[in-house]
């Protein structure tokens, strides 16, 4: 027999091996039961710094201070990770005596990655409020900077990255990650995932590197590659960053675009590095910029940007990496600075780097070049956004002006070749630095895909027919309750659909998709529309102020109200000019808003209304801009994309990447919704201006693929159909609901089948949740979409059947309240979309758990409520009740180990009787219902009264029933312990010695602790 689903430790045993002899880290051993673990080996640093020279005064200053900047308890874990990260960095300065210079320490050797001591240890026990174990801890120079979490090869790598994020929690151990710069899972079938402290589930990254070798497992592959010792420095050193608040480590792309740019600067050559929309191209910029500067004495960086946002982003980033960087005011101001020695860093808008009052353009292009800057040292300068400036006029202007200069262009958007000619001529003759095009990204999970549908508003609607037909067709998916909510709106909507104004319909054809799209009906996602012009957007503004969506949608365009605009504009007819029409739509806007310091009223309403757009979607549902926002702008909420614009080229494309970035596991595409049918004719699948792209650098194709929406939709719900089927396959026949339970819970009575099945149950919430979304995307068109009827009700009656084993397993393991990311809309979609058949339940107790619930309406009417899914059947009925029961002992059993324990044995008891037959099913519901009241309450009816706090009852049940003793040892830990007791050695064993006091038996004094320590009152 081969080795299938081998336990995790023979993976652990692998993983040690190759550490060992292949990436030559020394072992230190299993520290399961060591003493003192660290996240700061003091013992093993101490001794790579003597190695090192430095004397024992530097030695001990050094330690101190690092030691007091990983434990500083006024900060959160962030910025002590920040602190110690810098101390790395760039050493630590110590002065051993009064009137000596300062020296620095260097804690980790960056120029010679070898002489460093790399050490693994495994099972290191962290003490702290609640005990952890990481798998395995990588120590450099004895200070803890990666900690990989193993799974068995049919848990999920997602099981390692939450073990990893809760240990990060201060309840747990958030101190010791304070000096870790890696944090990993994974697992044999999966791989291998990275990202660093605090990094959200949804960002971890693969790495992705020889991908022909296939010669072993993905996770050893990537071990190697990215804990090799010169790398592993080298991504310590160069790649990380920390960002308001976010510690950044590279996706894969942007570390070899940097590597392929450093081969550049080297040799002093231009070019582009085109990375797709959304792939975080500003960080590329900021740790170039980064690395030149400290690699070249002489190299001075102008970040020449078109978007005050990313100018503002590149001066705050440097600051907070301890760089300054210089904002300069104009393209003359720019000139200046790099006539100086500094500052070496600086950056500029574009707009401010042209001359408007040039009359001959090519007579000022000699004049600059006869008389260029006189810069001082190697100028770089970086262009964002190249398409967009080098094809015009500025890039000459730069040129001629900075002669000598390395230009290196940064762009998301497929070259066009009539663009070709100018890049080369800006950027050097080898045009491509490194290239990540748009299907590279959606393959790697960077960015979503996007899925494009035509909308002809004028022919759809014409008719008051056509309108009661479309609105038939649209809600075809829902049930008869969603239908009358529509149906209440549906007269206005009537009028509004079949007046004469195009723009009316578009505004109700878009509030309809709020009503019943997943994303934009749960409120989790939002939209944007884009006008032709800021006449219309501000037409498209005042038509949406009259619908619900008043106050929840903004105008972002160019446009700033001045009261000269309308000086020339009055007529005297009681109407007004177009002009007039956006003067009094932007000054009825902005009347209540108050300017902030150094920005005009239109400035800090968008800067407002762009913050609660991406940050609070349901109360910004949607943006109408022209221009603006169109670039650089990342929103991961914005999941639609409504178009009444032409557009064409890069506009387009930057346009249709607004929706494209990550947000959650129910953001599968971004949607596209083009009014002006600018694709033409969408065939399976369509790219962005196909004939015009710039394919000579080789590589991925830099098409950008639209994917039929109804398609797409089709090929994903019969994907999902396939993969909940394949879940349940092996559940024992008949499938009925008992064996459901049995597969996806285990058996009530062991305390360790239903942890052992969490995988399998967690697997089956999901699969649910993304059947009822993808099911959701196309219920109101599935005959479109290529079904039959038959198909359809099939698929409907499946979907159903699924939902009710998902119900029936949450109940029977205790799991009634779910509340995981990929819940959140689940309950909006299921009312929505499925329950056709029966009213929306309305209960009060729709989301209490099984137990509270017994013991609020007794044990009849909590079976109706929760389990009458489960119908007659007596035996699922019970072991689900068990199941409630057992969960909630084990759950709280630290908390009173001989009062759970005593209703464990009863339970065990209730549960042998029921099996033997030996009692009624009345008489066996009577007696759960009591124990289930005991468990639920914690605590028996004859409890002293004096005994009022869950602790107090704990130490009584204890310390066998001994009222006096018990409340002695209450007062006794309310005098002694000290603030933050928990996991602090010293202060635990104040608590420890006032309770031998009282106890005089050390083995019962460690009993009782560990019981008061599970106390949250102590």
């Amino acid at each position: 027999m081969t080795a299938i689903g081998k336990p995790e430790r023979a993976t652990q045993n692998r993983v040690i091996t190759l550490f060992r002899e292949e990436l030559d880290y020394r072992y230190l051993g299993d520290w399961t039961d060591r003493n003192g673990n660290s996240n700061i080996e003091e013992g093993l640093l101490s001794a790579y710094l003597d190695r090192s020279g430095y004397s024992p005064a530097q030695i001990g200053s050094a330690l101190h201070k690092l030691r007091t900047e990983a434990d500083n308890h006024s900060r959160n874990l962030y910025h002590n990770n920040q602190a110690v990260y810098k101390l790395l960095r760039y050493g630590v300065p110590v002065k051993t005596e009064a009137g000596k210079a300062t020296e620095t320490v260097h804690l980790i050797n960056w120029k010679t990655p070898e002489k460093n001591d790399f050490a693994i240890a495994e099972e290191v026990t962290l003490k702290g409020n609640h005990e952890r174990r990481p798998d395995i801890v990588l120590y450099v120079n004895g200070i803890a900077i990666g900690v990989l979490e193993l799974k068995n090869s049919r848990v999920s790598i997602g099981d390692g990255i939450r073990q990893n994020l809760s240990n990060q929690q201060p309840e747990f151990n958030a101190g010791f990650f304070s000096t870790v710069q890696f944090v990993f899972a994974g697992n044999d079938s999966e791989g291998l995932q990275y990202g660093a402290i605090g990094t959200p589930e949804k960002y971890f990254l693969k790495w992705k590197e020889d991908e022909e070798d296939n010669s072993r497992y993905k996770l050893d592959k990537y071990l190697l590659k990215l804990c090799q010792k010169r790398r592993l420095i080298e991504l310590m050193h160069d790649f990380v960053l920390f960002d308001s608040g976010v510690k950044k480590l590279p996706r894969v792309h942007q570390y070899f675009g940097i590597k392929a740019a450093q081969d550049h600067v080297r040799r002093r050559q231009g070019g582009i590095i085109w990375h797709t929309q959304g792939s975080g191209k500003s960080i590329v910029m900021v740790l170039l910029a980064k690395w030149i500067l400290e690699n070249n004495p002489h190299a001075r960086v102008a970040l020449i940007t078109d978007r005050d946002e990313l100018d503002k982003q590149i001066e705050r980033v440097f600051n907070e990496a301890g760089e300054t960087i210089k904002r300069t005011q104009s393209g003359r101001d720019l000139m200046s600075q790099l006539g100086q020695a500094t500052p070496r860093l600086l950056c500029s808008l574009v707009h401010k780097f042209g001359r408007k009052d040039v009359d001959d353009f090519d007579a000022f292009i000699q004049e600059l070049e006869s008389q260029p800057s006189l810069a001082v040292g190697e100028v770089f300068v970086f262009v964002d956004e190249c398409h967009r400036t080098q094809s015009g006029k500025l890039h000459r202007v730069m040129k001629a002006m900075l002669p000598n200069a390395v230009f290196i262009g940064f762009t998301g958007t497929p070259l066009l070749k009539k663009d070709k000619a100018t890049s080369l001529e800006v950027f050097g003759s080898h045009s491509y630095i490194h290239t990540y095009k748009f299907g590279e990204a959606v393959e790697d999970g960077v960015v979503l895909d996007l899925v494009y549908e035509a909308r002809d508003i004028d022919q759809k609607l014409g008719s008051v027919d056509k309108i009661d037909a479309w609105f038939e067709a649209k809600t075809k998916g829902l049930n008869d309750w969603q239908k009358d909510e529509l149906k209440k709106q549906w007269g206005t909507m009537q009028k509004v659909l079949s007046s004469r104004s195009r723009m009316e319909r578009v505004v109700a054809d878009i509030i309809f998709d709020f009503s019943v799209k997943p994303r934009l009906s749960s409120a989790r996602g939002n939209a944007i529309l884009v006008a032709s012009s800021i006449y219309e957007a501000c037409k498209y503004l005042t038509l949406f102020q009259k619908t619900p969506f008043k106050g929840k949608c903004a105008l972002i365009t160019s446009y700033n109200p001045q009261a000269q605009d309308v000086t020339k504009e009055e007529t005297g007819a009681n109407t007004d000019t177009d002009k007039q029409f956006i003067y009094n739509t932007y000054t009825d806007l902005l009347k209540d808003i108050a300017a902030k310091p150094g920005m005009t009223k239109t400035e800090t309403y968008e800067e407002q209304a762009k913050a609660l757009f991406t940050k609070e979607p349901a109360n910004m549902k949607l943006l109408v801009v022209v221009d603006k926002l169109l670039t650089g702008f990342d929103a991961p909420p914005c999941t639609y994309l409504y178009i009444d614009k032409s557009m064409q080229d890069h506009g387009l494309f930057q346009a249709i990447c607004r929706t494209n970035r990550l947000d959650g596991e129910d953001k599968d595409f971004g949607y596209i919704v083009d009014y002006k049918d600018l694709f033409k004719k969408v065939e399976n699948a369509i790219s962005v201006y196909t004939s015009e792209l710039d394919r000579s650098a080789g590589g991925a194709d830099p098409d950008v693929l639209l994917h039929d929406r109804l398609q797409k939709g089709r090929e994903r719900l019969d994907q999902a159909l396939e993969a909940i089927a394949l879940l349940c396959e092996p559940v024992e026949p008949p499938k009925g609901e008992l064996e459901h339970i049995h597969y996806f819970c285990g058996n009530t009575e062991k305390a360790s089948d239903l942890e052992e099945r969490e995988p399998q149950r967690t697997a089956l919430y999901k699969a649910t949740a993304a059947l009822v979304r993808t099911y959701a995307t196309i219920a109101d068109e599935m005959e479109p979409a290529g079904y039959s009827n038959a198909d359809i009700a099939r698929i409907k009656q499946k979907i159903e059947h699924y939902l009710a084993i998902r119900d029936i397993i949450r109940k029977a393991s205790g799991e009634t309240l779910d509340l995981k990311a990929y819940e959140a809309d689940m309950r909006h979609l299921i009312d929505t979309y499925i329950q056709a058949d029966e009213p929306r339940k309305i209960s009060p107790f729709d989301d209490l758990p099984l137990l509270e619930l017994i013991v609020k309406t007794g044990i009849a009417d909590a079976i109706n409520q929760q389990l009458g899914g489960l119908k007659g059947n007596k035996n699922a009925i019970a072991e689900t009740i068990e199941n409630n029961v057992r969960r909630k002992i084990i759950k709280e059993h630290l908390n009173d180990p001989a009062f759970f324990e005593k209703m464990s044995a009863l339970l065990d008891e209730i549960i042998a009787a029921r099996k033997a037959k030996a009692i009624e099913y009345e008489e066996y519901l009577k007696r759960i219902a009591e124990v289930a009241k005991k468990v639920e309450a914690g605590k028996s009816e004859d409890t002293p009264e004096q005994l009022d706090t869950p602790g107090k009852r704990a130490l009584y049940n204890n310390l066998d029933q001994n009222e006096a003793l018990t409340l002695k040892i209450d007062e006794t830990i309310k005098q002694v312990r000290p603030d933050g007791w928990r996991g602090v050695q010293a202060r635990e064993q104040i608590i420890k010695a006032a309770l031998y006091g009282v106890l005089q038996d050390i083995a019962e004094v460690e009993r009782i602790f560990l019981i008061i320590k599970a106390q949250i009152e102590y």
